[in-house]
């Protein structure tokens, strides 16, 4: 291998949202030497990065140097495409700044020692609530999380908000709370007018310190291995290679990235790899395996006359959460939240939750710089197709209501699978392509500790490691369970 070996205790490859905690925290101990590994572009100050701060919009657009676009298929006959974050911070960097928590029952479904009230601390110790305090919030945690004020809301904010009401709907205020659902506010990672990622919170803090380096345009190639010891990293940094050794390695490359690194590292479902000339150091199928992601119906609608909307107003400023179902009024059309788009029709998003839906991450060529294959295998259940069908009716409804009649008129008049089909999409929450799991759980690709099974020194921090996704947004229960690998590692 060309190039030069650097050494280090650990080496982080992914400075997104769960990376950037993982090396911060790791790099308190002096005496740790931690590198870690980016792919996409970094910067040093809040002054270096603008774009990635304002969390009015999206900057994910055709245009943008932070994104990565990956073609996707919904459902079969249904292509379709996702963005994920490419910059320190990761999608955290560029996404809505929707920052719920994962509810108490979302818990039930992870492992018993992730219960509820053994990952609340770490939700309390990442955060500072502006708006709540007492035993469910934190006060002194890197995160600032606030909520837009009922007086500053958008015109669809607010009439939603009384559509919801009006409707019957609980009001739910505090949607960090331990569980509930009804209308109200978002938690938003927003501090001093900025989008605050896990780069700004934890990272930039961090960058002084001796003990830690970050590499930026740094594409990992693969892991390395003695045996079944992960002994580091082969890295691609302008097109040169190098080798970062290592005492252990954390894969925080996301939930896409992360499996696709693993098998071409040779950790994966044996036969795939082999297919495509890869030796298998172990035979793990649970790799890129079972992944759930929530499936998201765009409701277009009409608007009678331009809508309002404050100079703060993020991407979502209120959110309705009934069963399984979430519906989001976006603040404006995505042509102004997502430059670049080319998407003018105002819509709501219909989400649906607790999908029982499952897809599939394989690889589709040998050679590590092509794309991976992602199959969601969306609506193929009578379950999910009945909830789809059930959210999009509820959003009609809402939008045919006496608060938002005068504002906007609903597109749609019939509700049918076809119709639901043509307006598919996805929230881009996907997790637990590596999914933990207790020692019979044969499709656990990770231990409860979020170490690699049958393989030493590799462990895995990021949503890849969910045993399913929440039923609410990722981004929280990302950092929260960055913020536990990092105790673990350290101990």
């Amino acid at each position: 291998m060309a190039g030069p070996v650097r050494a280090a205790d650990v080496v982080v490859v992914g400075g997104g949202s769960s990376g950037c905690v993982v090396a911060a925290r790791l790099s308190e101990d002096p005496d740790r030497t931690v590198v870690l590994l980016e792919s996409g572009p970094g910067y040093r100050s809040a002054a270096e990065c603008s774009s990635v701060l304002d969390y009015r919009t999206l900057p994910v657009g055709p245009r943008s140097p932070y994104g990565d676009t990956y073609g996707i298929e919904l459902t079969p006959g249904i292509p379709s495409a996702m963005v994920r974050g490419h910059v320190l911070g990761g999608s955290g960097a560029v996404n809505g700044a929707y920052f719920i928590r994962g509810t108490a029952p979302d818990f039930d479904r992870w492992p018993p020692s992730w219960s509820y009230e053994h990952v609340l601390p770490f939700f309390r110790a990442l955060e500072t609530d502006v708006d709540f305090e007492g035993p469910m919030h934190g006060a002194t945690g890197p995160v600032p999380v606030r909520r837009q004020p009922a007086d500053r809301l958008s015109a669809v904010s607010a009439a939603f908000h009384l559509a919801a009401l009006d409707l019957g709907f609980a009001e739910e205020a505090d949607k960090n709370g331990r569980d509930g659902e009804g209308i109200g506010p978002v938690p938003l990672n927003v501090g001093d007018g900025r989008r605050i990622s896990t780069a700004s919170a934890y990272l930039l803090p961090a960058l002084d310190r001796p003990n830690l380096t970050v590499d930026v345009d740094s594409h990992v190639v693969r892991v390395l291995f003695s045996g079944t010891r992960a002994v580091g990293v082969e890295v691609d940094s302008g097109g040169a290679r190098r080798a970062v050794r290592a005492d252990r390695v954390v894969l925080a490359a996301g939930a896409v990235e992360t499996p696709v690194l693993l098998m071409h590292s040779g950790i994966g479902p044996a036969e795939h790899l082999r297919d495509n000339g890869i030796r298998p150091v172990t035979d793990a199928p649970g790799v890129g395996s079972d992944f759930s992601d929530h499936p998201e119906v765009g409701l277009p609608y009409r608007v009678r006359a331009p809508l309002s909307r404050d100079a703060t107003s993020p991407v979502l400023e209120a959110v309705l959460n009934v069963g399984q179902i979430e519906i989001r009024p976006y603040t404006a059309s995505f042509d102004v939240l997502v430059p670049g788009s080319g998407q003018p029709v105002p819509r709501l998003g219909i989400g649906v939750m607790t999908p029982e839906s499952r897809g599939r991450i394989r690889l589709a060529s040998p050679h590590r710089r092509v794309r991976p294959r992602i199959e969601y295998r969306y609506a193929e259940t009578d379950s999910d197709r009945r909830a789809l069908r059930n959210g999009v009716a509820l959003g009609v409804e809402l939008l045919r209501s006496p608060a938002f009649h005068s504002l906007v008129e609903p597109i749609w008049e019939e509700v049918s699978d076809n119709e639901v089909r043509a307006h598919l999409g996805t929230s881009q929450h996907l997790c637990g392509s590596c999914r933990m799991g207790n020692s019979d759980d044969a499709g656990a690709v990770v231990d409860e500790r979020c170490n690699v099974r049958g393989i030493d020194g590799l462990t895995i921090a990021d949503t890849s490691v969910f045993p399913v996704v929440p039923s609410r947004g990722p981004h929280a229960t990302a950092v929260m369970v960055a913020e536990r690998v990092s105790t673990f590692l350290s101990g």
